[in-house]
């Protein structure tokens, strides 16, 4: 393998362009014409002297238009990067979404279908990750902060097949990474300490667990980042950096936060708030006024409930408690990635002095996002509704520093597959997801595929590969169809806030008909089986996605004050 080279963006930007040059077919777009294990699909190395650094930001629970608490990032990106402003988690729930940016595989493929229980990380077989496959490239690979969720909690599934025995993942290092400084889930080691305790953190520092007490961890994990990049850069392989906060995640209760809060039934609810430094709190007591998913009016988030599954029809209108409750889980969630702001800017510096900044890919995105009010629910993800759905994604490097938006739909496994393509590499399993990397570099195509939604504990049954959810997102549409048989059809363009389930509704009867039978076709697809165009009545140009879109974000704006960006 040659020698990494630094700078060079206009070299690497005409390499794979001129790689990809013709290949402006649906059936390329969506790597139709590549083998189930895909082969690499940018030679960089032989065009320009060197792969480029790849550093890849995983925050938790951010949602999409949680970007407007993050100044730094914001700018970096519509000035010298893309944000993609359709970007989807394909199961919006921790757990299943790491194991599926780490797989590249939706969750009916790597079966890791919740957080906890029978599931979590002692569910996931990480014998062959994207971490196997940039090392088999000649990458560098490190991983700091979240990993999954239970990891040192639960055994892990492949060390003990090999071991033959029990082997705690607490100590435990996953195969292909050179540089693992993961957050642990509470274990016999590490007490008390735990990936969400802000202020008392464990890890598994290289097979080594060690607790930082009283360090606040967005700042202790981006110590890790800049330590291994140091490190990283005294070599002349390319690296590749997995950093993960657990920021926004909401953690234990500290004194003042509205915990237990009587709603207008009588009956309370317990708010989850996250946890922050003394200097960064207040921060945003001005500007936000209401919750992020609360009506700037003042009024309630949706009057009727009726048309919706029996999980929405629970939940009583808000209290005025309530509602100031809402407000200031906002304000925490915004002071905690205002924190990431920061530490992100001195990752980017960190880069930039050490001359590495040119040559290096820097992405930002979120493994789900996260209902604050909409649809009367307090908090929660999971579900395949917009705000849960939407996370952000940003993206800046060699070749992609146009400074400009970006609309054709990316997921958590196209996130992946456009980290392999970049790099070179293969796909630790048939890839699921598509490669983003002709949008980067040469503008949209037009939303073209299906974006497929997944779920697991969203009803009361199960399909035949135990998620209790299934569903497909389509530029205009979004259907999400359940076990129990209580299904919900959105037309975004008319409805953007998804309060009229059109499922009853005849005239949609054709639409219903025709997106059941796709999200039926993909459920249980496989690579290239996932890989598929959208029916020619549901795809559209570039144009019209981009009206769509941004039609979408200014309802947003106008009827909740936090969306625009």
């Amino acid at each position: 393998m040659q020698a990494r080279v630094s700078g060079g963006s206009r070299r690497l930007r005409l390499a794979i362009g001129a790689f990809l040059a013709g290949a402006l077919s649906i059936t390329a777009l969506i790597g139709g014409h590549e083998p189930a294990v895909s082969t690499p699909v940018s030679p960089v190395a032989e065009l320009v002297g060197g792969e480029p650094n790849i550093v890849e930001v995983m925050l938790d629970d951010m949602r999409a238009d949680d970007l407007q608490w993050m100044p730094f990032t914001r700018t970096l990106m519509r000035t010298q990067g893309l944000e993609f402003r359709n970007s989807f988690s394909n199961f919006p729930l921790c757990c299943p979404a790491r194991a599926s940016f780490f797989s590249g595989q939706y969750t009916h493929n790597h079966r890791v279908l919740f957080h906890d229980g029978r599931y979590g990380y002692g569910a996931f077989d990480d014998r062959y990750t994207i971490a196997t496959s940039l090392k088999e490239a000649g990458y560098q690979t490190g991983l700091v902060g979240k990993y999954l969720n239970l990891f040192g909690t639960q055994d892990t599934l492949v060390g003990s097949r090999e071991a033959g025995h029990p082997v705690p993942s607490h100590s435990y290092v996953p195969h292909g990474w050179d540089d693992f400084r993961a957050g642990l889930s509470y274990n016999e080691v590490t007490r008390k300490a735990n990936i969400t305790n802000f202020f008392n953190t464990g890890y598994n520092i290289n097979g080594t667990p060690t607790v930082y007490a009283g360090d606040y961890n967005t700042d202790t994990m981006s110590d890790f980042a800049v330590e291994m990049l140091r490190n990283f850069h005294e070599n002349e392989q390319p690296f590749f950096v997995s950093l993960n906060y657990t920021a926004p995640h909401f953690a234990d209760p500290e004194p003042g936060d509205p915990h237990h809060v009587r709603r207008l039934n009588g009956s309370y609810y317990n708010f989850k708030t996250t946890q922050r430094p003394e200097w960064v709190r207040g921060r945003f007591d001005q500007r936000i006024t209401h919750g992020q998913g609360m009506p700037r009016d003042g009024s309630q988030p949706e009057l009727d409930v009726s048309d919706k599954p029996v999980y929405f029809r629970e939940y009583p209108n808000f209290s005025a408690e309530e509602m100031r409750a809402e407000t200031e889980v906002t304000r925490q969630r915004a002071e905690a990635l205002f924190v990431v702001d920061e530490q992100l800017r001195r990752l980017v510096l960190e880069l930039q002095a050490q001359g590495e900044w040119d040559n290096t890919v820097f992405m930002v995105t979120s493994d789900n996002g996260y209902l604050l009010g909409e649809h009367r629910v307090r908090q929660a993800k999971i579900r395949a509704h917009e705000p849960s759905l939407r996370v952000p994604f940003l993206v800046t490097g060699p070749g992609i520093r146009q400074g400009e938006r970006r609309y054709d739909p990316i997921t958590t496994v196209d996130v992946t597959r456009t980290i392999l393509a970049l790099a070179g590499a293969r796909s630790p399993h048939p890839a699921d997801g598509f490669s983003r990397v002709p949008t980067m570099l040469d503008g949209d195509r037009g939303w073209l595929t299906p974006v497929v939604t997944e779920g697991y504990h969203t009803g009361s049954g199960a399909f035949d590969t135990g998620l209790s959810s299934i569903g497909v997102r389509t530029p205009r549409y979004s259907f999400i169809n359940y076990a129990e048989g209580i299904d919900e059809l959105y037309d975004l363009k008319v409805d953007p806030f998804q309060n009229a389930n059109k499922i009853r509704n005849p005239a949609y009867d054709a639409i219903e008909k025709r997106l059941r039978a796709l999200s039926w076709r993909l459920h249980t697809c496989a690579g290239a089986e996932c890989r598929i165009a959208l029916p020619s009545q549901f795809a559209t140009t570039p144009g019209t996605t981009r009206t769509l879109t941004e039609g979408y974000w200014s309802a947003i704006q106008r009827r909740y004050g936090y969306g625009a960006r």
